[in-house]
Formats: structure tokens, sequence, C-alpha cells
């Protein structure tokens, strides 16, 4: 799934794959400078809105799952913490404030090099709007959530987790594993 380099990004010179010494895995290495080219996984950050006994979806406006449901959440930006760009995620994706909460779920996604980190949040009002990636925004209660329109199954379960743990009482952190389709 890592893309291939062809070129430094150092000194421009072209790269070779071996396993650099010291190191155990094939790794896009510079001929000219030695700088070692690491592919590491992305983080997806968002978070869980809580208002009553809903949760806040968004519809995707953009690729990949357009216009399937999800929760605001996106790619971890450089320099920010993970409650940071879940606050971030939720403002650009649903135009909503929110209070963070703590880490609910933190799901590998080891088939696209992905991990995604979920936080529960308490929506401060109702005063929210679907974003630029966003068709539409909705409160939705368990028995609303549409099941078979959501975007992605680390989002799904999420939800799962939520549900079942808001029935059983008491909260817990979720962690867990998405194998290919």
């Amino acid at each position: 799934m890592n893309p291939t380099i062809n070129y430094c990004s150092h000194c421009s010179a072209p790269v070779s794959l071996h396993v650099p010494p010291g190191d155990t895995l094939e790794r896009h290495v510079c001929i000219s400078c030695g700088t070692i080219h690491y592919q590491n996984p992305k983080l997806v950050v968002g978070s869980l809105p809580e208002w009553e006994d809903k949760v806040l979806l968004c519809r995707r406006a953009i690729e990949p799952r357009l216009g399937l449901w999800t929760l605001p959440a996106g790619f971890m930006e450089n320099n920010e913490t993970l409650p940071e760009a879940a606050v971030r995620e939720t403002i650009e994706e649903a135009c909503a404030r929110i209070e963070i909460g703590e880490m609910f779920t933190l799901i590998s996604v080891p088939h696209i090099s992905q991990v995604h980190a979920i936080y529960r949040a308490r929506l401060l009002d109702l005063d929210f709007s679907p974003g630029i990636e966003t068709l539409e925004v909705g409160l939705f209660a368990e028995h609303e959530i549409p099941w078979q329109e959501i975007a992605f199954r680390t989002i799904g379960m999420t939800l799962r987790h939520y549900f079942a743990d808001r029935r059983a009482g008491h909260f817990s952190f979720h962690t867990g594993k998405v194998t290919p389709p």
C-alpha cells in the first residue's frame, strides 16, 4: 500500500529499496546521501459527538465513500495533538463545537496502513451544519442509525461499541483490528 519513492526529498538523487544496516525492513534509501525514507501509518482521528441519547453523523461529500455516513474524522495534521485533531475535524466536517472526552476506540487498519482513533465528545450546542466535505449532518438515536450506509467499518465498530456500552451503563476503551474485506 505504500507508494514507491523514486527520488530523495533531501538531495533529489535516486533511491533504492533495501534493508539499511541496523534495520529489519526494506526502506527507500538515497544512493547519494544515504537518507532513509521511512513510510509509516497515517492516523485518522475523530469524535463521537453526543447529545442526550443521540450521536452526530456526517454524510460524506467526498470520496472515498461519497454519500455514506460517518463520524466527523480525518487525517491528523503535523503539529497537533490527537484531541486537537478530533476537535478540528469536527469543526471542519460538522461545524460543531464539542468538549472532547476520553479516547473511545483505537482501531488498526493495517492493510491500508492506517490507525483510527475516535474520542467521545459532548456537543456544546445544536448549532451545527455541513462543512465543505459534508453533504448533511444529523443527530441519530441508535434505532435511527443508517447502518447499511455507514461509510467505514471502523465507524460501524465504534458505533456498536458505543451503544452496547451505553446499554451496559458504563463506557470502556475499545481496541480492534480491521482485516481486508
